[in-house]
Parts: structure tokens; C-alpha cells; sequence
């Protein structure tokens, strides 16, 4: 299965809705574990892909990635930003040539970021997320079950990188605060693509 611009576009319009709809629950799950500003961050990325669709609607896939991968690494803070625009910087340059199987496309998003963080699943991060539901496309089970499943997977791990690692065996019990805006991001798209 494949995402084509007109749903692509939807997609992300749609992760952009829920990022600004939930910044006060993101700021509170990073004030358990992190600095508390996960959801302010993800906010004004939000806003800065708003406004780059609105200056310039993006003319393809690689367009509409790169767009959105330079807004959140220009006005995304801390970890995030990096990590998310690498995830898109990449899914953009591999759908240059030719539009790729979505488990493809987010698998390319999930190595990006594990190269960028040089972190793995396990870790208590964003890839608890991602990973899963690249191998739930691969298998044709993507559904919210594997979502909620994926994000709720984090509860229990102790951290080991970015800033909730400081709190060792403390980061447990809490979900981690990059892992539950991935879960918007791929809420959305299960929106767009049903499921």
C-alpha cells in the first residue's frame, strides 16, 4: 500500500491538528521525565508546517516531506526536532524517484531517527513507536490497538536516552513524552488510510 500526495498532505495536516490540540498533555508527560516544553516544542513545529504549506503547497511527496522535516528542525527544540526532520528529511529523499510501500516509507523514517539518536527500541523513546508500526504495515495489522499497545510499551521502561535517562529507574512509569506524539502521528495517518 501506498500514500499518494492528496492523502499524505491530509495526513500530516491532520498530526499538525492533534500536535496543537495536545500540547498540554505533552507538556505534562515531559514534565514527569523531561524538561516539560515537549509540547510547546511540538507546537511551533506545527505552526511552521501550516505555514509552509500555506507559502508554498508542496507539488509532490518529496516536497510535502522536505516541508514538514524543515519546519520541525527549524523550530522544534531539544531532541525532537532533529529526530523528526531526520525521519522526514529521509522519507523525502527516498520517495524522489518513486513512491514507496508505506511500510517502506516509515521504515526509512525509523532508521533515520535510529541513526540521528543512535538509539534502538528499548530505550524509551520515539522508536517504541515507529518500529512497531513499520513491522504492522509490513504485516498488513496496522490498526489503534498497535498504537496504543506500542506507546503504552514505553510505561515500563527505564530510559536510556535523551534527558529522562538522567532519572534512571525514576523514568519508569511514565510514557514517554516523544513516543506519545509519534502515537499522534501514526493516529493520523490510520485516519487517512482507515484501518
Amino acid at each position: 500500500m501506498k500514500i499518494e500526495l492528496a492523502d499524505a498532505k491530509k495526513w500530516i495536516e491532520s498530526f499538525v491538528k492533534k500536535l496543537e490540540d495536545e500540547k498540554s498533555t505533552l507538556n505534562e508527560l515531559d514534565t514527569a521525565i523531561g524538561d516539560g516544553d515537549h509540547g510547546t516544542n511540538m507546537d511551533r513545529g506545527a505552526k511552521a508546517v501550516t505555514d509552509s504549506f500555506d507559502k508554498k503547497e508542496p507539488g509532490n511527496l518529496a516536497d510535502l516531506y522536505k516541508a514538514t522535516a524543515f519546519a520541525m528542525i527549524q523550530k522544534v527544540g531539544g531532541a525532537s526536532g532533529p529526530l523528526y526532520g531526520t525521519a522526514f528529511l529521509d522519507m523525502s529523499k527516498a520517495v524522489k524517484e518513486d513512491n514507496l510501500e508505506l511500510a517502506d516509507l516509515i521504515q526509512t523514517g525509523t532508521d533515520g531517527i535510529k541513526r540521528r539518536g543512535e538509539s534502538d527500541t528499548g530505550m524509551k523513546t520515539m522508536i517504541d513507536v515507529w518500529q512497531p508500526i513499520s513491522e504492522a504495515l509490513k504485516n498488513d495489522k496496522f490498526n489503534q490497538q498497535v498504537i496504543d499497545d506500542a506507546l503504552n510499551s514505553t510505561k515500563d521502561m527505564v530510559a536510556t536516552k535523551g534527558r529522562a535517562s538522567y532519572l534512571e529507574e525514576k523514568s519508569k512509569g511514565h510514557l514517554d513524552p516523544g513516543a506519545q506524539s509519534s502515537a499522534y502521528l501514526f493516529e493520523s495517518l490510520l485516519e487517512v488510510i482507515g484501518g
